[in-house]
């Protein structure tokens, strides 16, 4: 049963990152059909269903800030970018409304669609974290077929985020609450819709198309 009641989503899209292990400046400028990778993320966001989009800059902000069109969407800079994922995450946590469940999603996943973010916004359950899941890849070559892996976006609920953000430190964004509250973590498969890979090395720079 999807989500009835009343409360908005903000999207918040994590950029912050300096893509050191690319060599290709930040992230958010990674080119993805014809504009900068963090415009197709924010806009998955925001077409797909949130209310409002928090976009977290950080390495290169003013130059992200003047090629990428961001108009649409509340921007901010995390100037502690170099301590991780985490501050990001926080930053973008504080940003966004205290009455909305929060939407997380990593600037370097190309392959998110809005319709990954509105099925994630219909399969919400209040109380709940909410991610998206896809086929593994690995289990797929050991024959193990039927497996999930979880991945981003995830929505975490209005009621989790102030636990939530206790929780994170480093790099490691949402992942020791997630670790800590399995029971609370709902898996949504959108393999239809994307292999959910992120772009983290020169080898899958080939995501980018």
């Amino acid at each position: 049963m999807g989500n009835t009641d009343e409360i908005r989503t903000t999207g918040v899209v994590l950029a912050a990152g300096a893509g050191t292990r690319l060599g290709r400046g930040p992230k958010a400028l990674l080119p993805y059909r014809g504009r900068p990778l963090v415009e197709s993320v924010a806009a998955a966001l925001l077409d797909g269903g949130c209310r409002e989009v928090v976009v977290v800059l950080g390495a290169g902000a003013p130059d992200v800030s003047t090629i990428a069109e961001l108009d649409r969407y509340r921007t901010v800079v995390n100037h502690e970018w170099q301590s991780g994922m985490g501050s990001s995450l926080l930053l973008g946590n504080a940003s966004a409304d205290p009455a909305h469940h929060l939407m997380v999603a990593l600037t370097d996943q190309p392959g998110l669609a809005p319709a990954a973010v509105g099925r994630l916004l219909a399969a919400h359950r209040p109380g709940r974290v909410t991610a998206a899941a896809y086929n593994d890849s690995d289990a797929a070559r050991h024959n193990a077929g039927g497996m999930l892996r979880r991945g981003h976006p995830l929505v975490i609920d209005v009621a989790l985020r102030a636990s939530m953000a206790e929780t994170v430190t480093g790099d490691a964004g949402a992942r020791r609450f997630l670790q800590a509250y399995p029971e609370l973590v709902d898996e949504v498969d959108c393999s239809d819709l994307s292999t959910g890979e992120d772009v983290d090395t020169p080898e899958q720079l080939h995501l980018l198309g």
